[in-house]
């Protein structure tokens, strides 16, 4: 059972997305693609960089120009074609896998219908599927549908509890639905990119480098280095 956010948790939140606006500004640059693209996008993510998902990603769509014809496609054809993100033999097939399921129940390769059901259920019917875990299902849901998900990464993960966001000892899974209720809906998308943006930047797994770091005086981080800023 997951718990519910506590106040602390939330006002904390709130002064790092409006910090971390002042800092980073609103998200921009960023083109949302079809579900049915995003889906297969954030498989092709797991586990790799955004450079090598892009690289398989235009690959495979090079390849393959719709996604029946991926569909369809020999396996050993789209494990090559997925190569560059790594785990093609596992990639590749499950990308396969998961379209000819849509297939199946839908008759269409078109996620569009997901909009229109309840949010719950657009998580739930999404995450049936081997490989589509609640980080994958929510990216999909909130930059591609608009529906409010939360996407929990490994920067979102390490960030939340290093600041303060969220309690020390729950698991990714609940951070998804805890995380949700200590920003606003309108938040997601934003909140979501910068806080990865805040792992990627400062906040790094290793050794983060505390002194640069727009939140530092709301984190609660026991660890902070103790240098100067270069």
């Amino acid at each position: 059972m997951n718990p519910s956010p506590s106040p602390e948790h939330i006002a904390r939140a709130q002064a790092v997305y409006h910090r971390l606006l002042e800092a980073y500004g609103l998200p921009a640059g960023w083109q949302p693609l079809p579900p049915l693209d995003e889906l297969v996008s954030t498989i092709l993510s797991q586990n790799t960089n955004d450079r090598n998902r892009d690289a398989a990603f235009r690959r495979l769509r090079a390849r393959f120009p719709t996604w029946e014809q991926v569909r369809d496609a020999p396996p050993d054809e789209v494990i090559d074609a997925v190569r560059p993100a790594g785990l093609g033999n596992q990639k590749g097939p499950r990308i396969q896998e998961v379209l000819r399921q849509i297939s199946a129940e839908r008759g269409s390769l078109d996620l569009g219908f997901l909009k229109d059901l309840p949010d719950a259920e657009a998580l739930a019917w999404l995450t049936r599927f081997n490989g589509v875990g609640p980080k994958t299902a929510s990216i999909v849901l909130v930059f591609s549908l608009g529906k409010p998900a939360f996407p929990v990464d490994t920067h979102i993960y390490r960030v939340s509890g290093r600041i303060g966001l969220r309690p020390e000892k729950i698991s990714v899974e609940q951070a998804h639905a805890y995380l949700a209720g200590v920003f606003l809906p309108e938040q997601y998308g934003p909140g979501h990119l910068n806080l990865i943006y805040l792992g990627r930047r400062t906040c790094h797994a290793r050794k983060p480098d505390c002194p640069r770091c727009p939140v530092r005086d709301l984190c609660l981080y026991s660890e902070k280095t103790a240098s100067t800023p270069k």
